[in-house]
């Protein structure tokens, strides 16, 4: 019975197109991004209930660059992408790694530099400080992403250099592109919401 079902399930998934295999992959990655927005528009919420009209000091030549960087790295991972429909493996493994490489320096510049100098810390004296722990989520939450995307790429990136990827078979470069863009855009706004907006305090609050 168990040897039956198996083969009349392989029988039902061999009968689903690849067409329509492509659109129920491409439905259920941006049902989960849109579940992830809903993460990210809470925590972006709680910055704005908690800090008010007010933000820490900054480095804001530190918080420009890793922006930059950031969107840079967009459009080497768009160009991967449009390389593989092009069956241009040579284009499309230099920014596939150019996107991982600009993608560790936004961690190190974020998690190395803007957590080590930040002028707030999550906790004051064994109690929790607003300013501390809303920098450190957003910025740990994002970089957690940014993470994911890297290792997401790197496997994107061997999985290309064996020749998995090309004009007819291009959906995971596709998806881990999109991935990386959504990421990308999450920063867009975070960015302003932690530099930007609001009134700059001292380092003693």
């Amino acid at each position: 019975m168990a040897v039956t079902t198996a083969h009349a399930h392989e029988e039902h998934h061999d009968d689903v197109s690849p067409t329509r295999r492509l659109y129920m992959n491409r439905m259920g990655l941006w049902l989960f991004l849109i579940s992830e927005s809903f993460l990210f528009g809470g925590i972006l919420v709680s910055r704005f209930y908690l800090w008010g009209a007010t933000r820490p000091q900054l480095d804001q030549a530190l918080g420009l660059a890793v922006t930059v960087i950031l969107l840079i790295s967009s459009f080497f991972a768009n160009r991967a992408e449009v390389a593989i429909k092009y069956d241009d493996h040579k284009t499309f493994f230099r920014s596939i790694l150019m996107t991982i490489l600009l993608g560790v320096l936004f961690l190190a510049g974020v998690v190395g530099m803007e957590w080590r100098t930040a002028p707030v810390t999550p906790m004051i004296d064994g109690e929790l400080n607003v300013y501390g722990a809303i920098l450190f989520f957003m910025t740990g939450m994002h970089a957690f992403h940014v993470l994911t995307g890297v290792v997401i790429l790197a496997i994107i990136a061997r999985l290309g250099r064996r020749g998995h990827f090309h004009s007819k078979n291009f959906w995971g470069v596709e998806a881990a592109v999109i991935y990386w863009h959504f990421v990308d855009v999450v920063w867009v706004f975070f960015y302003p919401a932690l530099y930007l907006i609001g009134s700059p305090i001292g380092p003693g609050h």
